[in-house]
């Protein structure tokens, strides 16, 4: 009975507080069965307080190199490569197919291997699809196979968050203007980063970085971070998510490179959109227009510039991550649990 009784037993304090002063209750009484329940409790809590101890806490993996290209001194755009034996880029393919694989294992142990199909096939093949790919497009992280490839996309890829981003045009507009004007007081106002670039200045102000949320800037513009809610195919539950304002000064150029994954669209409103700014991706140069959204494939090697004058002002952009519509609700779920932020 008494095993009956451990099996049911609730692990929490209160339970064991209870179960302790009953079992000194009955050992004062002489019940026999009451002290080996006692002794039996107290080795298990001894070994679970030794077992809990030995494990090392969970370090949160920095992902800025999952992000970013690393050119010869260690930064590009902005970003450190983070030396990190757990970071997913520094890994060598076979260690990273080895911690995708596992990771999608315990999602399907936890939910279903039901529609796992084409993400079981990329993790298993990565390191060759990686190499084969032609060098317009090679994301530098993971590359789910079978979804179409083009550079751009049409505005239809993703009509309803476009639609909506495009509504609230005048909303974002304005609380960027108001972000913008501490530029005037100081260099680098609090919750901007400065990216390092071949010349000129690249800044962005991060609502959402890497899947993580910044709350200290979404405090800071209230309507463009519920919009952000409001979104139906935005990523921001996995490393692949991002969300922010991207301002470049006049003569800026960003160093061609390529982004991590082809399971996202990267998409721009345009907020301040000068003459001689362009993007070319793959190949394919296009213009940002204000109150428009520019939808890219970012793991295609791509470049942006501001080559108009100081009278021109910034170029400054909208960005935010979206689902590739080809990614299936069962991959994306899947894609959040395998690349959840510090995993």
């Amino acid at each position: 009975m008494w095993l009956e009784g451990l099996v049911a037993w609730s692990w929490s304090l209160d339970g064991l507080r209870d179960c302790i002063a009953t079992g000194i209750q009955s050992v004062r009484d002489c019940d026999s069965t009451a002290v080996v329940t006692v002794v039996c409790l107290l080795v298990m809590f001894v070994w679970y307080c030794y077992h809990v101890g030995r494990e090392q806490p969970r370090p949160h993996v920095s992902v800025n190199s999952l992000l970013q290209g690393v050119d010869a001194n260690g930064l590009q755009n902005g970003s450190m490569y983070c030396q990190s034996p757990e970071c997913m880029r520094c890994m060598h393919h076979d260690g990273l197919n080895q911690k995708l694989y596992h990771n999608l294992q315990e999602y399907a142990k936890r939910y279903s291997w039901s529609g796992m199909g084409r993400i079981h096939k990329g993790i298993r093949d990565q390191g060759r699809y990686l190499s084969s790919q032609p060098s317009i497009q090679k994301p530098e992280v993971f590359f789910l196979p079978d979804l179409p490839t083009t550079p751009y996309f049409s505005r239809d890829a993703q009509k309803h968050d476009v639609e909506l981003l495009e509504r609230n045009f005048q909303a974002i507009l304005c609380e960027f203007e108001t972000l913008y004007k501490a530029f005037s007081n100081c260099s680098l106002p609090q919750g901007w980063k400065v990216n390092s670039t071949p010349s000129g200045e690249w800044f962005t102000f991060d609502f959402v970085n890497q899947g993580v949320c910044v709350p200290r800037n979404c405090r800071k513009c209230p309507r463009t971070y519920r919009l952000l809610g409001s979104l139906r195919t935005c990523i921001g539950n996995n490393v692949f998510g991002n969300a922010c304002i991207s301002v470049l000064s006049p003569g800026t150029v960003i160093t061609e490179h390529y982004g991590p994954t082809n399971i996202r669209i990267r998409c721009h409103l345009g907020l301040k959109t000068p003459n001689g700014c362009e993007l070319v991706v793959g190949g394919e140069p296009q213009c940002w227009a204000e109150g428009r959204c520019l939808l890219f494939d970012d793991s295609f090697l791509h470049t942006a510039f501001h080559e108009g004058s100081a009278e021109d002002g910034p170029r400054a952009v909208f960005m935010v991550d979206l689902w590739h519509p080809n990614v299936a609700a069962a991959e994306r779920q899947a894609l959040d649990f395998i690349f959840a932020p510090g995993r």
